[in-house]
């Protein structure tokens, strides 16, 4: 395993890859160390990795030409993709709500958004405890809008460490819908 990409990859991720359409490239936002951007490769992906830390990924994938790394502040800076769309948008463990509906457009026609993080309830199992950073119910629903909704998820995982979190898959229509 690549160094900086420790973790297994999000079990929604997991289980709605197949949604992912093939070829194109898939946003990885907030990736962190790159747990998903390895696991992508994995699936022979292209992948555009956002971070405002992009170190770990860098020392990872740096040499990978199937890998596009962009180093932005996404709370701080104006969003760094322009207009572009991806065949495929993925977000765990990440909330800044001016960013949604950019995050939703970035989703290309045929493409897929997989999104989970933490939502209202969350706060007495740890981290994050701040309102601002906690989804409430329906909301990534109500962000998704326009999009066709495959699965939408809001409550405990039950799995230690016990998390509360809010889950969607959904995709654009081919025709852009």
């Amino acid at each position: 395993m690549p160094p900086g990409c420790a973790g297994e990859p999000s079990g929604w991720l997991l289980r709605h890859a197949a949604l992912l359409p093939p070829g194109g490239t898939v946003l990885d936002l907030a990736c962190g160390e790159g747990r998903h951007v390895r696991w992508l490769r994995s699936l022979g992906r292209r992948v555009c990795a956002v971070d405002r830390d992009v170190a770990a990924v860098t020392a990872a994938w740096g040499s990978d030409p199937e890998v596009e790394i962009v180093a932005a502040d996404l709370e701080g800076a104006p969003w760094p993709l322009g207009e572009r769309t991806f065949a495929g948008v993925v977000v765990t463990n990440y909330l800044w709500r001016p960013l949604l509906p950019r995050v939703v457009a970035a989703v290309a026609p045929g493409g897929v958004l997989l999104y989970e993080t933490f939502a209202v309830g969350h706060e007495v199992f740890g981290r994050p405890r701040n309102p601002g950073f906690l989804l409430r119910e329906g909301e990534l629903l109500a962000a998704a809008a326009g999009l066709r909704v495959v699965a939408c998820e809001h409550g405990s995982d039950g799995v230690p460490p016990v998390a509360v979190r809010q889950r969607i898959a959904a995709v654009r229509d081919r025709d852009g819908r």
